[in-house]
């Protein structure tokens, strides 16, 4: 037999889909709740109190709620009992009440007659998402405003808080992803869908991340930066870059970058802080394909993962001071990350079996950790011309 907590646990599952029939205008219809029409306990008393906590939340005993039809019914331990067979609610108003849901219900149709008013359009939205709008509730004047904008405006071409719309300030970044949602639908034509990021796909200024580099050859650094040689641009600005390099380092951490511009001059050689998994932010450098690449990460699994990442952008990367020789001289028994990732890695065969080795094990060999003289000694057998 159900229990009064299951009806009420029942009727909460039906909320959703009551919602979705008022957005479609389908009138209410009489709403049944399933219950198990057995009973298999053997304590009379606990029988009867279920009963009565049962027909206590009723319409009969409060004026609203369910309607109890019962039968009596053969139980297998308390012989014929009354079994409550059917229960219904047979108005909307009984089924708000019950669940406590008038006002929140009357201005849930408020607001979709405002946003299907302005944009009929989002009407599937609201049917798929109900609950987003009364969890919106307050916020829909504002949220028609922001989309109204757009609409008129599909690429501002402006930082999100220059935007002129009278919301607060810090209203958009507070509610972009259901203001994404919305434009998604609205914007179909005129949207970056090649981006998650809303400023990217909505065509809004952003501030963009920053890549920092050092010029190794002295003469580019005077010629083109008034001897300036340790710089950091945003990223479209790095990508635009026309200087004579035929050489790039990317190293995984800040402290190798101070490195690099004590070791013996580079020609036409620039390196760069990658900053781990961040070499995301050098994947459009396009002129990277006519440049010697190397990257030098830490010897772990990360390093290895990050390598791997950065060569699906540039295939003919080549791995540097990640070697097995160099592992096994400096290695100091470090722990390293343990990882989750399963996928292929691109990797050569070389660098594969190191990478198998520093997963089972789970060691680390940092690249700071590696002396100055063996990475000059590298380098010189590498890049250093």
């Amino acid at each position: 037999m159900i229990t009064a907590q299951e009806i009420r646990d029942k009727t909460n599952k039906k909320y959703i889909s009551f919602l979705q029939s008022l957005v479609e205008q389908r009138p209410f219809e009489k709403l049944v709740i399933r219950g198990d029409k057995s009973y298999t306990k053997s304590s009379l008393p606990e029988f009867e109190k279920e009963i009565q906590q049962i027909v206590s939340q009723s319409k009969e005993k409060k004026g609203f709620g369910y309607v109890l039809e019962f039968q009596l019914v053969k139980t297998k331990y308390l012989s014929l009992q009354n079994l409550p067979i059917s229960i219904y609610f047979d108005t909307e108003k009984d089924f708000l009440k019950f669940l406590s849901k008038e006002k929140e219900v009357e201005l849930f149709k408020t607001d979709v007659k405002k946003i299907t008013n302005v944009f009929p359009e989002l009407k599937e939205w609201i049917i798929k998402n109900p609950l987003r709008v009364i969890t919106n509730q307050t916020e829909w004047d504002n949220i028609l405003k922001v989309c109204q904008y757009f609409k008129k405006n599909p690429k501002p071409n402006l930082y999100i808080r220059e935007l002129p719309i009278n919301v607060h300030t810090k209203f958009i970044e507070r509610n972009k992803n259901v203001i994404r949602e919305l434009l998604d639908i609205l914007l179909p034509e005129n949207i970056n869908s090649e981006y998650k990021e809303f400023e990217k796909r909505f065509h809004l200024k952003f501030s963009e991340p920053l890549i920092r580099f050092k010029i190794l050859d002295k003469e580019i650094s005077q010629k083109s930066f008034l001897g300036i040689d340790d710089i950091a641009v945003p990223v479209s600005q790095f990508e635009t870059l026309n200087l004579p390099i035929k050489r790039v380092l990317v190293v995984e951490n800040k402290t190798t970058l101070y490195t690099t511009l004590t070791l013996p001059k580079m020609e036409r050689t620039i390196a760069i802080f990658g900053s781990g998994y961040s070499v995301y932010n050098l994947k459009n450098t396009h002129w990277f394909s006519n440049a010697e690449l190397f990257y030098w990460g830490d010897i772990d699994v990360q390093g290895f993962e990050i390598l791997s990442q950065f060569r699906s952008y540039f295939p003919h990367t080549q791995s540097l001071l990640m070697d097995r020789t160099t592992f096994e001289e400096f290695f100091e028994q470090d722990e390293g990350t343990l990882t989750n990732i399963s996928a292929k890695l691109n990797l050569t065969e070389d660098e594969q079996q190191l990478y198998d080795i520093l997963r089972k094990n789970n060691w680390r060999l940092e690249q700071e950790k590696i002396p100055l003289r063996w990475v000059s000694l590298i380098l010189s057998g590498n890049i250093i011309e």
